[in-house]
């Protein structure tokens, strides 16, 4: 029997422990290894509340900023036990819950300064677990971004931790773009304030661009011994220069990637998606979901600053409830650049479409919470277009349905590593028009499972994402059989867990 650990931030097999797709991926994969009869142990922060009816496990001792540092590791319920599956948080008061998701810090004069802290806690935390045999004799130890990256530096450099050496360590990239870059020296929240007794070899770990920085996404580029891209495309974008906004690549790490791939070492792998026990909500559902969504919203302190926009969605809604549209197109995500940078700078072009759905008694229900920027947008844009149904909050079963009963799906992002929600809106057998980059390029076939635009410039990207949408509508209108064999193909595609982990025993993990 192998026995793995998987290191994250998030971990969506726990209650209230996910943010984006990475809580999904750390769900799913030890899933798969469990069914292949392996053993994992997945390991995440408690963030002050996730060790609280947990069972306590053992103390776990180190130096940080030349002081002794005392954590606790806590075995954690999740929400489905399964067999050779060990749930684990670690404990410490600094290891706060951010304002994202109650995971994450945004701190925009300093970014990552109060992540970065927590981390190397956590980090270390788990070094001295592995080192205790808290988990027992480990053979491979799986990573996740940059938030686990400082367990490398502790196997390359820190002496206490040279046991690290001998397990396997891969290193997974779920989103490029957020790289944890901190000061070597000079900051309370830099290497050296942590690690002072830790020699630091400047030219390994420097950041390119801020080179009196450590890049600990760099970091796990650098030092593990297997690098993982979600998806196939995307790690062939990750190896050429970005030039944005027409093109998201390797975003200054390029060299990095190009490196590992030179080695052997870098590996493009499909995410899979869950098809088994799948919650679902009743059709016709939609409204009356999106209903009581707005109102648990309402009554809740911190939604009091945008009680009269909740309000008005609330109106809008139930003039639907009756007199249904004959055609729904929708897009469920956070709301960020990554995700709608398109519609931020050309906000002409979704008014355009949303008179072109306007025209075929359509409209758009857009469901996200994220950067204040772009739910103001949409808010705007919701006061001005009454087939525009924006529900600015996060509710499982309104996503659900959402899934469940749109027409087209719509996923215009600007970059994609994997992207799941084409996955699950293909499940329910919902057409996607997408942007053609990263994930979405392995997953949806224009004209075949869904619709989907590219372009050499950003004028061009606009104009072919308007066409697109056109092309759908028509198909929609006036060629049934046509659009029930692209629905029809779309809910066949079947992304599997069990194709991608057998991947990454073979390639990531060397076990087959």
């Amino acid at each position: 029997m192998n026995n793995f650990l998987f290191v994250a931030a998030e971990n969506d097999a726990l209650a209230n422990c996910k943010a984006g797709g990475m809580g999904d991926v750390v769900r799913d994969v030890p899933r798969q290894i469990s069914e292949r009869g392996d053993k994992v142990h997945v390991v995440v922060p408690s963030y002050g509340r996730l060790h609280q009816n947990g069972l306590f496990k053992t103390h776990l001792n180190f130096n940080l900023r030349g002081l002794p540092y005392t954590a606790e590791l806590y075995e954690v319920k999740p929400k489905k036990e399964l067999p050779n599956i060990v749930h684990y948080v670690i404990h410490h008061p600094e290891i706060e819950a951010g304002g994202i998701a109650h995971i994450y810090h945004d701190d925009p004069k300093e970014p990552f300064y109060t992540d970065a802290i927590k981390y190397f806690i956590f980090c270390t935390a788990v070094a001295e677990a592995v080192k205790k045999g808290s988990f027992g004799e480990l053979d491979v130890i799986h990573l996740h971004d940059w938030h686990t990256s400082l367990m490398l530096f502790l196997r390359e450099y820190h002496q206490e931790y040279i046991n690290l050496k001998d397990v396997r360590v891969v290193f997974s990239i779920h989103n490029l773009a957020i790289q944890g870059i901190r000061p070597f020296d000079n900051n309370y929240s830099s290497l050296k304030n942590w690690f002072p007794e830790v020699p630091i070899d400047y030219m390994a770990l420097m950041d390119y661009r801020y080179q009196d920085c450590i890049n600990l996404m760099a970091l796990g580029i650098r030092f593990a011994d297997a690098v993982h891209t979600v998806s196939p495309s995307y790690k062939e974008d990750v190896l050429l220069p970005s030039s944005p906004p027409e093109f998201i690549g390797g975003e200054g790490l390029e060299k990095d990637l190009q490196k590992a791939d030179q080695e052997g070492r870098l590996f493009g792998i499909l995410n899979g998606c869950n098809y088994k026990n799948v919650n679902q909500e009743a059709k016709g559902e939609i409204y009356r979901n999106t209903v009581k969504a707005l109102f648990g919203w309402l009554q809740q302190e911190d939604k009091k600053y945008k009680a009269d926009f909740l309000a008005h969605t609330g109106e809008k809604i139930m003039e639907y409830v009756g007199n249904k549209p004959k055609f729904i197109a929708s897009s469920v995500a956070r709301l960020t650049e990554q995700k709608f940078y398109f519609f931020k700078r050309s906000p002409e072009a979704f008014v355009e479409i949303l008179k072109k759905l306007e025209k075929a008694d359509g409209i758009f229900m857009l469901l996200g919470t994220g950067a204040p920027e772009y739910e103001e947008l949409f808010r705007e844009l919701s006061y001005e277009h009454k087939n525009f149904i924006f529900t600015n909050g996060q509710s499982e079963k309104l996503i659900d349905s959402i899934y469940l009963e749109s027409d087209l799906y719509f996923m215009p992002s600007l970059f994609e590593p994997c992207g799941i929600s084409q996955m699950l809106a293909m499940r329910n057998g919902n057409p996607c028009l997408v942007h053609y980059t990263g994930g979405l390029k392995d997953t949806v076939h224009h004209m075949k499972t869904g619709f989907c635009f590219a372009g050499d410039s950003y004028d061009e990207k606009i104009k072919n994402m308007l066409e697109a949408f056109d092309m759908a509508l028509d198909v929609f209108q006036n060629d049934k059989p046509t659009w029930k064999k692209i629905q029809e193909a779309a809910k066949r595609k079947r992304f599997t867990w069990k194709k991608s982990v057998d991947n990454y025993y073979k390639l990531l993990y060397k076990l087959d």
